[in-house]
């Protein structure tokens, strides 16, 4: 089970367009009633199944057959905040745009802390293999209908009701498809993740809700 404390302000920030900047009081302010709203509705839900490599289910394009080039599995991967999330920034998106477009970006940070924390617990379980980071539907050329087949295979709208809608997009919106490799042999850094990363807990740009680029 994963548990939501704490959002990410910076990246929330980030999220905004706004990286780097100095909140003043009254965003402040905003900032923190919107994260406690979103903290209060969010339900976060996984799931998730290995593979063993080859597996013509989850592939299309050449993007995800350079991602996992090398593994000898993978793992299929959903996760979501739940539909309250949803339902709670349509409401704000009535009465003050402000405060829905702040709460946005605090829910999209909250689902990505989901997405990392499930990341460490793929690493601890597989702590004998190599993993890459997270590589979704709508990347590159992997193809977003994927969306489906994954949720198929892991039987997520009757597990946690995460479905796609006609254009392939997650409902709820908060929420993540994606296929992570596992290699007994070295993984190349533009591959890896911060969830095996040796710098994770003291990573400058982690704080700072940013990212290295490896």
């Amino acid at each position: 089970m994963i548990k939501l404390e704490k959002l990410n302000r910076n990246e929330a920030v980030r999220y905004l367009g706004g990286a780097g900047i100095r909140l003043n009081y009254r965003m402040d302010v905003l900032m923190d009633e919107c994260e406690k709203a979103v903290l209060e509705k969010a339900s976060p839900k996984y799931l998730y199944v290995e593979k063993d490599l080859p597996c013509p289910q989850i592939m299309g394009g050449k993007d995800i057959e350079s991602h996992l080039n090398g593994c000898e599995k993978a793992i299929v991967m959903c996760a979501t905040i739940g539909s309250e999330v949803d339902k709670l920034i349509r409401i704000s998106q009535i009465s003050d745009m402000a405060r829905a477009v702040v709460m946005d970006s605090l829910a999209s940070v909250a689902v990505e802390q989901v997405c990392n924390a499930f990341d460490k617990i793929i690493a601890e379980k597989y702590s004998d293999y190599n993993m890459t980071f997270r590589f979704s539907p709508g990347y590159g050329d992997y193809p977003i209908e994927l969306q489906k087949i994954i949720l198929q295979m892991l039987d997520a709208p009757k597990k946690i009701g995460l479905c796609t809608n006609d254009n392939f997009l997650l409902t709820p919106t908060k929420s993540v498809t994606a296929v992570l490799g596992l290699s007994k042999n070295p993984i190349e850094r533009k591959k890896r993740g911060c969830a095996i990363c040796n710098m994770r807990e003291t990573c400058k740009f982690r704080r700072k809700g940013l990212h290295c680029g490896v």
